[in-house]
């Protein structure tokens, strides 16, 4: 089917053209290894409520070809600021390409979207260099660099050898429970492991947002985003959601009960979950983040390594809009962190 595209930006032999043609899009996103918050879906669950618009744009080389793209996440502002844009783990493309790709993708959003500037949190280590025109090192961060991602190419034999003593045992223990480990088949399902997810955040004290957002994410995700779940007596006691393009799985959300944690249900969930999408062709299986907490330190058990993925780059628009914004407003200062703490859960 021919790719919808509209309006176009020419610069240093690159061309980027907004493709409108949903299947297109998550094509390009899967032949180019992209991320899963690269997807159509992941932008259209983060346009609920209109908070954020999604803008879909390719990047061809002189000869017509596309070499990548972003999908970049637009979040309109109060005056003085009127817009900020946001790519999440993107660009895509090859990765001697991405600082051309960005840098072509800041210039099409520069003068179709203006406003304080745009971020890229890449999904590249953090000593590959990634070079953007007019950019700077990112303040703050919305997805946390310091994470651990599994290496799904090698066999499941190697990734226990991997992990550590104590997390193969509570695997090993929490398959032998009366326990089901499965996708959920039912919007029933989904409601009972979102109760799951507000008892955990009641306990660790984070926020949420409202159900219909989480009903959007799975809707709009669809298969890119299954839901596995551990079912004792009838009903979920731990759920694990991951989104996941061709290549990569990145966790999403997840939620455990006290009977759970008694049987260790979330050992055997995500092994399940790791074993299941390793099946479906997936490589690279993200975390999604360590910080200094318990949740982490269950995280590090699955692994002997940590990654550290580039820092992020900010490319200002208006330098003044730009420094009021990371600076000099503190209301400006509390929205970005309420964006970073809003936008992946």
């Amino acid at each position: 089917m021919m790719q919808s595209m509209t309006s176009s930006s020419a610069s240093a032999g690159l061309r980027v053209s907004e493709l409108t043609d949903r299947a297109a899009w998550d094509r390009l996103v899967d032949d180019h290894a992209g991320h899963p918050l690269q997807l159509w879906g992941w932008g259209a669950a983060k346009a609920h409520g209109g908070r954020w618009t999604p803008r879909h744009l390719v990047v061809t080389d002189d000869q017509g070809v596309a070499i990548g793209g972003a999908q970049v996440l637009v979040r309109r502002l109060p005056l003085p600021f009127r817009r900020l844009a946001y790519v999440p783990r993107g660009p895509f493309g090859p990765q001697e390409r991405l600082g051309d790709i960005a840098s072509a993708v800041t210039r099409w959003t520069s003068e179709h979207v203006g406003g304080v500037g745009i971020t890229f949190e890449p999904d590249v280590d953090a000593d590959v260099p990634f070079r953007v025109g007019g950019g700077r090192p990112q303040q703050g961060h919305v997805l946390i660099p310091r994470t651990l991602i599994l290496d799904l190419r090698q066999t499941p034999d190697e990734l226990m050898h991997a992990m550590a003593k104590k997390t193969r045992q509570y695997i090993r223990k929490s398959l032998r429970e009366p326990i089901e480990y499965r996708r959920i088949v039912s919007d029933a399902e989904l409601e009972q492991c979102l109760d799951l997810y507000d008892l955990t955040a009641q306990r660790a004290g984070f926020p949420l947002h409202d159900r219909a957002y989480y009903r959007t994410v799975q809707r709009e995700l669809g298969e890119a985003s299954p839901i596995y779940a551990a079912f004792h007596e009838g009903r979920p006691i731990a759920f694990l959601w991951p989104a996941a393009s061709a290549t990569t799985s990145f966790e999403l959300y997840g939620g455990v009960d006290e009977t759970g944690q008694r049987l260790r249900a979330n050992y055997g969930l995500k092994w399940t979950a790791i074993l299941d999408l390793q099946r479906r062709g997936v490589v690279r299986y993200d975390l999604n983040g360590l910080l200094n907490d318990g949740i982490s330190t269950f995280k590090m058990g699955f692994a002997s390594h940590e990654d550290l993925l580039h820092a992020g780059v900010d490319v200002p628009f208006s330098m003044w809009r730009y420094r009021a914004w990371v600076r000099a407003l503190p209301a400006a200062q509390g929205a970005m962190r309420r964006v970073a703490g809003l936008l992946h859960r």
